[in-house]
């Protein structure tokens, strides 16, 4: 069981981001669409246990004992210029066997013209719920809106049942700067996720100043 898990936590989370990706609006598509350009997000840093990407205002702690696989999946990605992997972390090393789900936080950032028609984040949870139900996963609901810091954010909840250990899945989207951000958490229950999507934080959107 313990091997299933970490299978397909790690094919879960690469498909997610580093799979060929069902365009949206496929149909419509020419061979002279322009080619997706190069995603705008930098790749951000580590520095005292904590993920900072200024490009995004953005911020994420790295829990006590986790494990940085970011460098690995960044390798994966097929065209850095499109997408690339900007945080994954794991509670333990992936190839380590255990019995219980290994909980992880993979942030991803692919060009929005990589995806013909796509105008708002809720539209990329059709891609995403494709890949993630063929993995095994089911959806709880509807994508909704989630913001985050003032952030608009989408987010939608899945999950997957492996004998008596359940699997929870929850990925959050925005599209920002040309590019579609994505968060996604996993973890053994809907309440370790909910804090560890409590853990993010962007910086407050700055007011206008009154003349």
């Amino acid at each position: 069981m313990a091997c299933d898990l970490r299978l397909v936590l790690l094919a879960t989370v690469l498909a997610l981001f580093l799979a060929a990706r069902p365009a949206l609006g496929q149909q419509s598509r020419s061979p002279a669409t322009t080619p997706p350009t190069a995603a705008t997000i930098e790749p951000g840093e580590v520095v005292n246990s904590t993920y900072h990407n200024t490009s995004i205002g953005f911020r994420y702690p790295i829990p006590v004992g986790w494990v940085d696989r970011t460098a690995e999946m960044r390798e994966a990605a097929t065209d850095h210029q499109k997408e690339n992997v900007l945080l994954a972390i794991f509670e333990r090393p992936p190839e380590a066997a255990g019995e219980t789900v290994n909980s992880a936080v993979v942030i991803a950032v692919e060009a929005a013209s990589a995806y013909p028609g796509l105008k708002t984040a809720a539209q990329y949870f059709g891609p995403v719920t494709e890949l993630t139900t063929a993995k095994g996963f089911t959806p709880i609901a509807e994508p909704y809106e989630f913001p985050v810091d003032g952030r608009p954010i989408v987010r939608r909840d899945f999950q997957r049942t492996m004998g008596s250990i359940t699997m929870h899945q929850s990925t959050l989207a925005m599209l920002t700067k040309g590019s579609i951000l994505s968060f996604t958490f996993l973890g053994g229950s809907y309440d370790e996720i909910t804090a560890m999507v409590e853990q993010m934080a962007f910086e407050r959107p700055k007011k206008p100043a009154h003349k």
